[in-house]
């Protein structure tokens, strides 16, 4: 697999002046789960200094630790009265803090956003959770099945007879790291002009449901039922799907638009009049029972030769194993192998700042602390 890789060196991971275009943003993660973590990468990937401070392991050396690449990690007892005055000084220097807990979990530990902001005004505080910071389940345990849940997007994923977790995309990744990324940058943009931090409560459940904004706008103007398979992007349409091919394998259509339909019919020999009427919902069912009859006929890799490339929509579903070796996958170097673990490279692309990974280190809470104040 790592002949169709890019190979990050030692010397771009362990950087010591980072190019991206976050350079010079200093960050404390307060160590967590799932949604911090990333959010933290990504942040790292584009330049920050960020600081984990972990309640525990280190995880530096932990092959495939991937959300956990590139940061400075420092092991603390935070509940410590010296560690505590420590984490204080350390945040005087920094530019954003992040952290995961429950409500209330952080001004019991001595670091609530009245303390804080008091010993460092401009510091933007993150705050990371699924309920948010108010609201009768905000004390509440979940995870990301339970935030989607309550905002519909569950709902409608699935097939016809149960709705079907993404994985945990929608909630910890989308609806929460993301936003999360967004918060802490647009906070930070602010703060340059005002002088002063803020906090930015990042609830996955928020997040969630404003991926849903596109489905509340099609059900307000009727062009969307709450039954699953019965719509345009939920598996209803016959033009939109995946569809399982002689080999076992599985390809995936988008093909909604008149003339990447007409793409397909011709391509896959549609020629029913049965398929003149491609927005016929009623006649979806009908349509889609052919198709995956047709689909049967050929290896994916047929389909491949037939399809790829063209104003299809079309792509094969590669499993994690096979992303990487695919041309186009391979080509932009989407995928990197970094100490032997293969992981996606940082994400977006910038021109004259480019991002990179570097690497996890274990640091000393006193002297990085010492550093910060330093440095402006």
């Amino acid at each position: 697999m790592t002949d169709t890789l890019t190979s990050t060196s030692d010397a771009q991971a362990s950087e010591p002046r980072p190019t991206g275009p976050l350079a010079g943003i200093r960050i404390v993660e307060f160590a967590g789960l799932g949604p911090g973590p990333f959010a933290s990468m990504m942040l790292s990937d584009m330049g920050a200094d960020v600081v984990t401070l972990m309640r525990g392991e280190q995880k530096q050396g932990l092959r495939g630790a991937i959300m956990m690449r590139g940061r400075r990690q420092i092991a603390c007892d935070l509940k410590d009265k010296e560690c505590v005055a420590d984490v204080l000084q350390l945040l005087e220097g920094a530019d954003a803090l992040i952290e995961g807990y429950r409500p209330g979990v952080m001004e019991r530990l001595g670091f609530g956003p009245d303390v804080v902001l008091a010993r460092n005004r401009r510091l933007v505080y993150a705050r990371m959770t699924g309920w948010g910071q108010s609201g009768p389940l905000a004390n509440a345990a979940g995870h990301d099945i339970n935030y989607i849940s309550v905002t519909g997007a569950l709902h409608a994923i699935g097939a016809k007879d149960k709705p079907v977790p993404p994985l945990n995309l929608v909630g910890d990744y989308g609806g929460g790291a993301l936003y999360l990324v967004v918060g802490i940058l647009a906070a930070l943009l602010e703060a340059q002009k005002s002088g002063q931090g803020q906090v930015v409560d990042v609830a996955m459940c928020d997040g969630a449901a404003s991926l849903m904004s596109l489905f509340c706008e099609l059900t307000a103007i009727g062009r969307w039922k709450d039954g699953r398979e019965s719509n345009l992007l939920d598996g209803g349409a016959h033009f939109y799907g995946t569809y399982q091919c002689k080999d076992g394998e599985f390809i995936s259509l988008g093909s909604i638009e008149p003339q990447f339909y007409a793409e397909l019919r011709r391509l896959a020999g549609l020629d029913d009049a049965l398929y003149d009427g491609q927005m016929d919902a009623k006649n979806w069912p009908a349509m889609k029972a052919k198709m995956t009859e047709v689909f049967k006929t050929k290896t994916s890799a047929e389909w491949c030769a037939i399809m790829e490339g063209t104003d299809v929509c079309f792509a094969p579903v590669l499993s994690l194993s096979e992303a990487p070796k695919h041309p186009h996958m391979a080509e932009r170097r989407i995928f990197v192998d970094v100490d032997g673990v293969v992981q996606p490279a940082p994400a977006p692309r910038f021109s004259r700042t480019p991002s990179a990974i570097r690497k996890t280190v274990a640091a000393e809470l006193e002297a990085v602390a010492k550093e910060w104040s330093g440095a402006r």
